[in-house]
């Protein structure tokens, strides 16, 4: 029997769905500078000097602040990044991604 006789047919999905997308949250602690959280946020989020400055005051009186939504990969490497950095420096920076 060759295959152009064949019965079966090719199922071609179409279900597609938008990728989830991911929160990063930076959380506050009593050690890493107000200065440092500013940078992290400018530097590796690409805010504002002002967003940024504000944020900071965010995290500092509510103990954490979302600062990005991403795709899962990317806000894991932006998490990384701003973790990476603080060991560097020295500082106890936390930050988490949640699902949205």
């Amino acid at each position: 029997m060759s295959q152009e006789n064949s019965n079966t047919k090719e199922r071609q999905r179409t279900d597609l769905r938008v990728p989830r997308r991911y929160i990063v949250y930076i959380h506050n602690d009593d050690f890493t500078t107000m200065e440092f959280v500013v940078m992290i946020l400018t530097t590796i989020f690409h805010k504002s000097q002002a967003e940024a400055e504000s944020l900071m005051l965010q995290v500092h009186h509510s103990d954490k602040a979302p600062v990005g939504c991403y795709s899962y990969d990317i806000a894991l490497t932006k998490a990384g990044q701003a973790t990476n950095l603080a060991r560097e420096q020295g500082f106890p920076l936390r930050l988490t991604i949640v699902a949205e």
